[in-house]
């Protein structure tokens, strides 16, 4: 059974959704961001993928994970080192992981 609290934050969340989205549907034709802006805003999605990645490889069972047996770090220096030398989205994924996986089944 939902209680009357649950119902009443998803229909605010259901409004402000669609108040924030229809009004830059509405607004955002003629609403025009400075060239820096939209330089800076290029970055975003970047900046908020690391920020969800970087900490799960740092921190590891509860503290900082900075030895050769984070092995997450491993593979994520491992896949930053292959993007860098092949630029390739796919390879990084995928060298990443043979690593990491590696890493495992020798632990």
């Amino acid at each position: 059974m939902i209680d009357l609290y649950t119902l009443g934050a998803i229909a605010g969340l259901t409004a402000a959704t669609f108040i924030a989205r229809s009004t830059l549907l509405l607004v955002g034709a003629s609403l025009r961001l400075p060239a820096p802006v939209e330089a800076a805003l290029r970055f975003a999605p970047a900046c908020a993928l690391a920020a969800i990645i970087v900490p799960d490889l740092l921190f590891a069972g509860g503290g900082t994970g900075l030895s050769w047996s984070n092995h997450r770090l491993l593979a994520g220096a491992a896949g930053a080192a292959l993007y860098v030398a092949f630029r390739s989205v796919i390879g990084t994924i995928g060298g990443g992981m043979v690593v990491f996986w590696a890493l495992e089944a020798l632990a």
